[in-house]
């Protein structure tokens, strides 16, 4: 999965978590995405892999 296909994914879930729950912001959302950014970095650090290496793990779960 590349880093278009990773933020069409992203965009989806977002809509529907606002969808979900109308309260939610954009803001609420980019803070989230910031959170899972966050955790990429993380498990590179700890894993020495690459963050596309990461990210194909992830969509494989």
């Amino acid at each position: 999965m590349n880093d278009d296909q990773i933020e069409g994914k992203w965009k989806q879930i977002k809509g529907q978590f606002k969808q979900k729950y109308g309260d939610l912001t954009d803001d609420d959302v980019t803070y989230r995405e910031g959170r899972f950014d966050e955790m990429l970095g993380r498990l590179q650090e700890k894993t020495g892999r690459s963050k596309e290496e990461l990210k194909k793990e992830i969509d494989r779960w």
